[in-house]
């Protein structure tokens, strides 16, 4: 009881760092973030505290779960015995990628994504107090790419001011996307892995309205996504493939680059100071895993995570999970948290996808990229706090 009464504490304290941060103080308004944050705790206790929502969860689970074994077949047909090589995780964790893109790209195709997207940002446009357009990017952000969620609004980029650059970009790094997910079920908790990502939904919604707060006239408020595919199936579905294997080989350059460099950091560390630096991160960012609702003694192990994740990716820091024993409460704390792109990578990866559609909008992002490193990461929190008031 102690710790989620902490949990309380560490949401008011995340609100008050983005407060900090706003660039507009007198422009926040007090109601559709008080609703979204109830709404947020609702939907938390219902997935991971209520019998429907563990068995419709679970349900999805074992969805992706049958799926991956597709993917598996694919894998094992280019690859053979390889992929039965224990421990092997670019055949195990990332090739089931392309598959999952297939799908994806299959739903795209048919309109079944676009329509879901749409009206469920629509609806949700009702209540956050943001626009359609930035209802419409948060809810596409759990569904789409990084890359992709801006090639959708490309028609809407141009000439965007500083606000609403920021209420589009900060989607992209406060979620992960459908097609990356199952890859991340080898890791975490199924269950965990799907809540993390409608809580971040809301928590996005929240912050972002806090930062960067802004008034929409009528005009400005529209929404008319180009969905048509001037594509034949074969050729979307080979498209979708090999944007699949294109994430696959970048997901596994960004983990061989960033696993290296953690290492060689914790070498010199612990030669010099006799410990590793993912120590030292631990200590630093226990304060902020002890606010968040994690009891003293698990607090270093998992400020540790959050510094992982913040300084590399969320793979490398799931990798490191399994080496340590949480308790239940801590372990579904610490999987909701890693559910986003929130690191630093994610700035260079979304100002790219922003400069190739309008060059000026990409320096624009650059320029708050810290701010939205910021920013994703007090969601990321926000959910993890979320997680300690309900489990």
């Amino acid at each position: 009881m102690l710790y989620r009464l902490l949990s309380i504490v560490g949401i008011f304290a995340i609100l008050g760092v983005a407060y900090l941060f706003s660039n507009n103080k007198k422009n926040i308004k007090i109601k559709p973030i008080i609703t979204m944050i109830v709404i947020e705790i609702v939907v938390g206790f219902a997935m991971l505290r209520t019998d429907v929502g563990i068995t419709i969860l679970g349900a999805i689970g074992k969805m992706f779960e049958n799926l991956l074994s597709f993917a598996h077949e694919g894998t094992a047909f280019v690859f053979g015995g390889l992929v039965e090589t224990e421990g092997v995780f670019f055949f195990q964790s990332l090739m089931p990628i392309i598959f999952i893109s297939a799908i994806i790209g299959i739903l795209n195709y048919l309109k079944i994504l676009p329509f879901i997207i749409k009206y469920v940002g629509l609806a949700l446009s009702k209540i956050n107090g943001l626009g359609k357009l930035e209802s419409y990017v948060g809810v596409a952000s759990m569904l789409l790419g990084q890359t992709e969620i801006f090639i959708s609004i490309k028609d809407y980029i141009h000439g965007l001011p500083k606000h609403r650059m920021y209420a589009l970009t900060a989607p992209a790094m406060s979620s992960v996307s459908m097609g990356i997910v199952g890859s991340y079920m080898f890791y975490l908790d199924p269950s965990y892995v799907l809540a993390g990502i409608p809580l971040n939904l809301f928590g996005v919604f929240v912050i972002e309205s806090i930062i960067f707060p802004y008034e929409l006239s009528e005009e400005e408020d529209t929404l008319r996504i180009n969905d048509d595919l001037d594509v034949s199936f074969f050729e979307m579905l080979s498209d979708y493939i090999t944007d699949g294997f294109n994430t696959a080989i970048g997901v596994a350059a960004q983990l061989i680059g960033f696993t290296a460099l953690v290492a060689f950091v914790n070498g010199i560390f612990a030669n010099i100071f006799g410990i590793t630096f993912q120590d030292v991160m631990g200590v630093i960012f226990s304060p902020v895993a002890f606010i968040l609702g994690v009891p003293f003694e698990e607090a270093i192990d998992a400020g540790t995570i959050i510094a992982t994740k913040l300084v590399t990716n969320e793979f490398v820091a799931m990798t490191d999970i399994g080496n340590i024993t949480f308790s239940e409460r801590t372990l579904a704390m610490m999987s909701t948290f890693l559910m986003s792109f929130a690191n630093f990578s994610s700035i260079g990866i979304i100002t790219g996808a922003v400069k190739s559609i309008d060059a000026k909008q990409g320096r624009q992002v650059a320029g708050f990229g810290l701010k939205l490193l910021l920013g994703s990461t007090l969601v990321s929190a926000l959910t993890a706090a979320v997680v300690g008031i309900v489990f």
